[in-house]
């Protein structure tokens, strides 16, 4: 508080001040965000991520990054001041992805003096992953008897995400397919899928290349191969 009087100029001067008050003002942040890549990545590559807050003040603040429970290293917090004197934070971390990661979290936890508790914001880790399949093709019965059905299956098996396609090729060319199979979802979310064909076991086909071609969440096929044989004994 400040009291002014009339000098001998006719101008105000300070006649008494007060010690004055202290004001402090402080800004909780906002609820934390992660981000992840564009692209989905492989078991065992590195992916960063960033997690983002902002409108906060004082400026002291501490991230922590958790993957499940499990207490994950990060890049010391990027503060930088914003409108109207408070702060945004920026972290990254980086995880390498596993091929159980489908269930799996990461966790961003902001620590803050305005808050009674910390934030913590998330983000699935299988939004960032891709597990290709393995494929493996049988014939049964192999050799097979002349005129015989034989029944070629393409076992796909522990791919992630869902996204997949299978045809079937003999010697390079196409063949129809009339039930189309779906994939089924496993205990540990991974994903499976089975499909068959039947060729007829004719003598001119004897050598020939059953293919199974798998195109798994847009990516190039892959190609699986099992070799139709008559037994000589039937010829």
């Amino acid at each position: 508080c400040v009291k002014f009087v009339k000098g001998k100029t006719g101008d105000d001067e300070v006649f008494q001040h007060g010690s004055g008050t202290n004001v402090s003002v402080q800004a909780k942040p906002s609820p934390p965000l992660v981000s992840g890549p564009e692209q989905r990545a492989g078991p065992g590559q590195p992916v960063p991520f960033t997690c983002t807050t902002g409108g906060f003040f004082p400026e002291k603040i501490g991230v922590k990054w958790f993957k499940n429970n499990n207490p994950v290293g990060g890049q010391p917090p990027q503060v930088t001041e914003w409108r109207m004197k408070t702060y945004n934070m920026s972290s990254t971390a980086t995880v390498t992805v596993q091929k159980g990661d489908v269930r799996s979290r990461l966790i961003c936890e902001v620590q803050h003096s305005t808050l009674p508790a910390p934030l913590r914001g998330s983000f699935q880790l299988s939004r960032a992953l891709r597990v290709p399949p393995s494929v493996e093709v049988r014939a049964e019965p192999s050799p097979a008897e002349l005129n015989k059905t034989v029944t070629f299956t393409c076992l796909v098996k522990e791919f992630y995400p869902a996204n997949v396609s299978v045809s079937w090729l003999e010697n390079g060319i196409e063949i129809k397919v009339d039930n189309v199979s779906r994939p089924s979802e496993l205990p540990q979310g991974l994903f499976q899928l089975r499909s068959q064909v039947e060729v007829q076991a004719m003598e001119e086909k004897n050598g020939s290349t059953i293919t199974c071609r798998v195109v798994h969440d847009a990516q190039a096929p892959a190609n699986h191969s099992a070799v139709l044989w008559i037994s000589s004994s039937a010829q």
